[in-house]
């Protein structure tokens, strides 16, 4: 059985690590670099490092606080943010990514997922899903949730995974920062039309929020961000509280 993972997030924003509650109001939380390798040394599976304006803004990611967060993490490091072209994806690898995540630049260029999975492969692409209800059905939101592009989120998984994306995070808007809970009904909606492995993001509040999450079958990791940030919930404790409950878990001691 394979082992479930916890992966804490940083969206970063003029070169700070930010949060906010269904995509706004964002407030500043620390720095990417201390919290990178806070993370690293905490016993997390994975980091995920979001520049969350650079699509809206129209401008590269900041590859200099990228490079800066590369050198504290030895664990895989997914990045996404402005990711338009394979020629942003081999810049993000070289910055030192392991894997980049492809959200708005796919919706503007569908074959980018394609052309990016046959250069790099497909474990390296990860499609991102800002995701929010809309007249009862689930439409895909680009430029960082701000746009509704009326794109069913169902269909696009599908397009995605047959296109050759090797992973699907999964970003609720409606659950974002809330705390309330993880998605279950949306997560399942897409894990019922898709084998790729799926990344639930958005309503972690507390540890019973990750043992619910993975009660489903088609999800295969938690990320979070604002309760690893305040160390409401510390990563190692989750993982002990997960193994405890039969949850396959990996599980380090913290440096």
């Amino acid at each position: 059985m394979l082992t479930k993972r916890i992966i804490p997030c940083l969206d970063v924003r003029n070169g700070r690590v930010v949060k906010g509650v269904n995509f706004e109001g964002l407030r500043d939380i620390d720095d990417p670099v201390s919290l990178a390798k806070f993370y690293n040394d905490s016993g997390a599976d994975e980091l995920v490092f979001y520049d969350i304006t650079a699509s809206a803004e129209g401008r590269p990611l900041f590859s200099d606080a990228l490079r800066a967060v590369a050198t504290e993490v030895f664990i895989p490091l997914t990045v996404g943010g402005s990711i338009n072209t394979l020629d942003d994806f081999d810049r993000v690898l070289k910055c030192g990514a392991d894997k980049v995540s492809v959200n708005s630049g796919a919706i503007r260029n569908p074959n980018l997922i394609y052309h990016a999975a046959k250069r790099y492969g497909s474990q390296c692409v990860v499609l991102s899903m800002d995701v929010k209800r809309v007249d009862g059905s689930f439409h895909l939101f680009a430029r960082g949730g701000r746009d509704d592009t009326g794109i069913d989120a169902i269909q696009w998984a599908k397009s995605g995974a047959e296109n050759g994306a090797g992973e699907i995070v999964l970003n609720s808007i409606d659950t974002d920062g809330v705390r309330d809970g993880f998605d279950l009904e949306m997560l399942q909606a897409i894990g019922d039309v898709v084998s790729l492995p799926l990344i639930a993001s958005g309503g972690a509040g507390c540890m019973e929020d990750f043992l619910t999450l993975f009660s489903l079958p088609c999800v295969d990791a938690g990320l979070a961000a604002s309760i690893f940030h305040s160390q409401e919930v510390k990563i190692n404790d989750l993982k002990m509280y997960l193994n405890k409950n039969g949850v396959p878990i990996r599980i380090v001691e913290e440096k």
